[in-house]
């Protein structure tokens, strides 16, 4: 590490343990003007519903969109939009107000006599919107929706289904069902007995086990209603906004009062329509609003309190940025499904993010079932060392749920154990319809995907393997159910390779009893690689962690001596020379080029084999400075993760750099709302890989010690609570170049604590 020295920090631990640190209270993120349409809304969520709130000439708009809500064709829709009208009209002079309550989690719009409070109940999937005014006023409440009818997409517009660029002509968003009646509204959309999973399911041939397949998409219905007491259906009309036609249904309230409340209930459910009227019913009977309200702010208090980066000065605004990023992620943080990388619960009219695309407001590329795990990581590594440890369950009871569809294509294909995840992967757990290859030669291996960028790309999963096992050590959580997916990952490269080796020739193994990785793939970048260092580092990092999980619990010495004797096989990491130094190889050959991702400083990050205060630090910063496709690729641009290798290298001023490049104020008017990048707005691998940076230049672990500030500006002053193994948090402050404060619980760890100040 340069200009520092590790240096024990317990004397001065505790000096200051008895010094409290004030609990963190965000600060409200306010503006003090109206917006020019939706990519200028504010998010606002809770549970597993996220909104996209915005003023616009004096009418309250919000989007609605819920995890989960996968159409046919594995689009997400919209619930809708909603707008709300005051009488008399909400003034947007200089009193006006929108403000994101951060330490409540709501939004409120208000001109100094009327305001307006808009929440999502945390624990159920509620909209409440709570309008109060000096005086007696009336509401005009409005609910639109554009699937009013079928409607055909058009050859770009198939991105935003799983079909993409291969969508059958004729595709279509069906229509939602809408009922009206004098009080309240309620629409749905309900998917009919075939969707996409089917054709997928005979396009990769997988018929014969079809009837046993997870199929979370046939007879899917999500929707709502929206309900006031005293409201009344006022009228219907048409309009066109973002370019898109669509319906409204106008509801006023009766009298006037100072008081006035709106509800929107969601539901969805896998079934008929009485099954998901009958849970509706069951939601809306469950609402409690006084006490809903007061368990939801409590959840979100909670939330703030279990971490938290706070700056001044120069890194003011990129810590800010970081706080509005992780409150998006608090938006679904209790659901059944994961945020998704392209977007989450908050994008808004694609004609703000690409003036060419005149698509609905559920258009989003890469899809809305598929999930591209090379994202999806950058947004749940993040969450180990906030402690958000309850909205990292969806993402590992996403591949819980697939697993069994990803063992039979393993099975099918090859008559072989373990679970083949590909990377851009269904909700059902196989390859993507487009990605899986149109055009495939005859006699090509069904279970391939015959695609240049995603052929042999196997590797995520062990990167989620990973986060569940370290999740353990960081919250102390039974981790237990997941074990067979971590499992199953596992034996299927073992199974796979030494079965491909034995199609090519009579060994399985190569001449030291090593696996034979060959193709592989440093994720979409080195294709036709043999023994790639991203899927070697994975194999060993893994495999050690369960088989320290096995030891730990007393599992079955079958089991364990297995895990140990797949660690023997697994190839060593691969090294080259460049310009007379010793850097880390992508592999130790591969064919082609494909992508722009440095996979060779994979063991460096998410694989943490080197780093600061670990073994050879030199040879992975010589790879970050000095190998040619790190630097061919360098960027701070969506998932790119070079601030993170900065971070994890000790590079401090290079850190810095890159992550003042990465949290900065995006492109629209909510700072947190980055991108498009490679993927959409809002970008949330961007803001993930951002998150994941900024922590690791703050606190890093290595043999057995609690690293502070490795990769840290002494100039920036901060004040931070990061979690971190053995189920430890660290808070401390940084001020004028010296540690100010610090605790650490539990109290015995103080001794591990060593810092990068002196």
């Amino acid at each position: 590490m340069k200009k520092s020295i590790l240096c024990a920090l317990a004397l001065v631990a505790q000096l200051f343990a008895t010094q409290p640190i004030n609990a963190q209270i965000p600060i409200d993120y306010v503006w003090k003007t109206p917006s020019k349409n939706s990519s200028e809304s504010m998010p606002c969520g809770g549970g597993s519903v996220g909104m996209n709130v915005w003023v616009e000439n004096g009418t309250i708009f919000f989007y609605v969109c819920r995890t989960g809500s996968f159409d046919e064709n594995n689009t997400i829709l919209k619930q809708g939009r909603f707008r709300i009208n005051l009488i008399p009209a909400l003034k947007t002079d200089a009193n006006f107000s929108q403000i994101l309550h951060l330490s409540d989690g709501y939004v409120s719009v208000s001109d100094g006599e009327k305001t307006v409070n808009i929440w999502v109940d945390v624990f159920k999937p509620v909209i409440h919107v709570d309008i109060d005014g000096k005086q007696s006023l009336k509401v005009e409440a409005s609910y639109d929706n554009w699937r009013i009818e079928d409607k055909q997409l058009g050859d770009r517009e198939r991105f935003q289904t799983s079909y993409k660029w291969s969508a059958p002509k004729g595709t279509v968003t069906h229509r939602d069902s809408i009922s009206a009646d004098k009080q309240s509204i309620t629409f749905f959309h309900h998917n009919g007995e075939l969707t996409i999973f089917d054709a997928t399911v005979a396009q990769q041939k997988m018929e014969s086990v079809k009837t046993i397949m997870y199929n979370p998409l046939k007879n899917l219905t999500f929707g709502g209603e929206m309900s006031g007491n005293g409201f009344f259906l006022k009228g219907e009309n048409k309009g066109v906004y973002a370019d898109t036609p669509y319906s409204t249904w106008i509801y006023e309230s009766v009298n006037a009062a100072k008081h006035q409340q709106l509800q929107i209930t969601l539901a969805s459910a896998q079934g008929d329509i009485p099954q998901w009227k009958n849970e509706l019913e069951k939601t809306k009977t469950a609402v409690n609003t006084k006490k809903d309200k007061d368990i939801t702010r409590k959840w979100w208090k909670q939330y703030w309190q279990r971490s938290v980066i706070e700056g001044n000065g120069e890194c003011a605004a990129i810590t800010r940025n970081y706080t509005l990023f992780r409150y998006m992620l608090g938006c679904n943080a209790i659901s059944e499904w994961p945020t998704k990388f392209n977007g989450g619960l908050l994008a808004f009219d694609p004609v703000y993010v690409d003036k060419n695309n005149h698509f609905t407001p559920d258009y989003r590329n890469w899809g809305g079932g598929v999930h591209t795990m090379q994202n999806q990581r950058l947004v749940y590594w993040p969450m180990l060392k906030s402690g958000d440890y309850d909205a990292m369950k969806s993402q590992f009871d996403f591949y819980l749920r697939i697993l069994g569809n990803a063992q039979l294509r393993s099975n099918v294909y090859w008559n072989h154990k373990g679970a083949a995840f590909t990377e851009q992967m269904e909700n059902f757990g196989l390859p993507n319809f487009d990605e899986y290859g149109k055009k495939r030669p005859v006699g090509y291996d069904p279970g391939i995907q015959y695609n240049a960028w995603l052929e042999y790309t196997w590797d995520t999963a062990l990167e989620f393997c990973e986060m569940i096992l370290e999740s353990e050590s960081y919250s102390n959580n039974n981790i237990s159910e997941y074990i067979p997916f971590v499992k199953s990952t596992l034996d299927f490269f073992d199974e796979h390779y030494r079965y491909l080796a034995k199609l090519r020739g009579i060994k399985e193994l190569d001449g030291d009893g090593k696996l034979i990785i060959y193709p592989g793939s440093g994720a979409e970048t080195f294709k036709m690689a043999y023994n790639p260092t991203s899927t070697v580092a994975g194999l060993k990092v893994v495999t050690s962690s369960l088989i320290a999980y096995l030891s730990k619990h007393n599992s079955d010495s079958i089991s364990l001596n297995k895990y140990k004797e797949l660690l023997q096989r697994i190839p060593d990491i691969s090294f080259r020379e460049v310009d007379g130094h010793k850097i880390l190889s992508p592999a130790v050959t591969w064919a082609r080029v494909n992508n722009t991702e440095p996979t060779e400083l994979y063991p460096v990050f998410p694989w943490h084999i080197y780093g600061v205060g670990k073994p050879d630090i030199k040879l992975a910063q010589d790879t970050y400075l000095y190998d040619p496709f790190a630097l061919k690729f360098r960027s701070h641009v969506g998932w790119k993760q070079d601030n993170i290798w900065a971070a994890d290298l000790g590079l401090t001023d290079e850190a810095a750099r890159l992550a003042q490049l990465k949290l900065s104020d995006g492109p629209y008017r909510f700072p947190a709302f980055w991108g498009p990048g490679f993927d959409w707005s809002p970008d949330h691998n961007w803001g993930g890989s951002g998150m994941i940076g900024l922590q690791d230049m703050l606190l890093q672990e290595a043999d057995g010690k609690i690293i502070i500030f490795p990769a840290w500006p002494k100039s920036w002053n901060v004040h931070f609570k990061l979690h971190a193994t053995q189920k430890t948090t660290v808070e401390a402050t940084l001020k004028d170049g010296k540690i100010t404060e610090l605790i650490v619980s539990p109290k015995s760890r103080t001794k591990d604590v060593v810092s990068n100040i002196n």
